[in-house]
């Protein structure tokens, strides 16, 4: 009988052993499968991305920390999204006054025109904003740094250009209630003035260089005029192939009933006094915009790239405010 229990017990002991044996073999197997799912996700976790903008791809890190907006249409967008770039274009070495507040903190990557190369390159970027106006030579220079996005300067690609900014700084929910409301107050803007403006005529006029210059409807500030607020377009406009400088005289000949003038002194650095004498000109003063006080002059900030959404929610309210009086 002792030996019977004392077998049994032996056997129950050896089982357990067993048992446990199994357990630990099964847990530890278990955990290795773990670790080498977690290493397999890990060597599958994509480098790159690729993204698409105005039907063509860009390659990018698959995170994007370092943007450098290397144009101003690039930091309009990326002021009104709330981003802050790493690098951005200046004006003598500071950033333009109307988005300083905004992208303050962003290191000088030289003019628009001339970025510095070296800077950039030190920045490392993940992607540089360009802008669809550069030279070849200098969309050149900076795809050696790295992937450029030539970033449109035309008005009608405003809103793929703020889903761009929105995509790469994971801000894109924002920047669709930004085109939505944009839209709206469009709209909304249109019904109400349209019928005190059907018959009239509105001009923006840019002086550059000490000479003014119209674009065609689609083009700068424009689609606020002409298509959001659906305002004729005057015919001189509908004549008008790209930026097209305009006598004083012809002016007097179409003779609009509203001009937005825009005015910026960066642009005008060899005629200061461009903007005064047209004002005090008696051809100018002759036409009926001027006679009926209806000369707005910087309605929006005269550095304003005119194609983008930071342009038109800001040209949008101050036009609504002018036309409205």
């Amino acid at each position: 009988m002792k030996k019977s229990l004392l077998l049994i017990g032996m056997t129950a002991a050896f089982l357990a052993a067993c048992g446990n044996s199994e357990d630990a073999s099964t847990n530890k197997e278990t955990n290795e499968e773990k670790k080498t799912e977690e290493v397999a996700k890990k060597e599958v976790a994509p480098a790159e991305q690729t993204i698409t903008y105005l039907g063509q791809s860009y390659t990018l890190p698959a995170e994007v920390n370092n943007i450098i907006a290397a144009s101003l249409e690039a930091m309009e967008d990326a002021a009104i999204l709330g981003v802050k770039p790493l690098g951005a274009v200046t004006t003598a070495g500071e950033l333009p006054a109307y988005l300083a507040a905004d992208l303050e903190g962003a290191t000088s990557i030289g003019e628009k025109t001339e970025p510095n190369y070296e800077t950039i390159l030190s920045l490392k970027p993940d992607v540089i904003l360009g802008s669809s106006k550069y030279k070849e030579e200098v969309a050149t220079q900076l795809n050696k740094i790295g992937t450029m996005i030539p970033v449109s300067h035309i008005s009608t690609n405003w809103e793929d250009n703020l889903r761009l900014m929105g995509t790469l700084s994971g801000k894109t929910a924002e920047a669709d209630k930004i085109i939505a409301d944009y839209k709206a107050d469009a709209e909304e803007a249109k019904a109400t003035l349209s019928a005190s403006l059907q018959d009239k005529e509105v001009f923006v006029i840019r002086v550059r260089q000490g000479s003014m210059f119209v674009y065609p409807a689609d083009v700068y500030l424009n689609p606020v005029i002409y298509s959001d607020l659906g305002l004729k377009v005057p015919e001189l406009i509908e004549k008008t192939a790209a930026q097209e400088e305009i006598s004083l005289e012809t002016l007097a000949d179409v003779n609009p009933d509203i001009i937005f003038l825009q005015f910026e002194k960066s642009e005008n650095s060899d005629t200061p006094a461009a903007l005064d004498d047209l004002l005090k000109n008696p051809i100018f003063q002759s036409i009926d915009a001027a006679k009926n006080d209806q000369i707005f002059v910087n309605a929006v900030d005269p550095m304003a790239q005119g194609g983008t959404a930071w342009s038109k929610v800001n040209f949008l309210r101050a036009a609504v405010e002018n036309l409205s009086k």
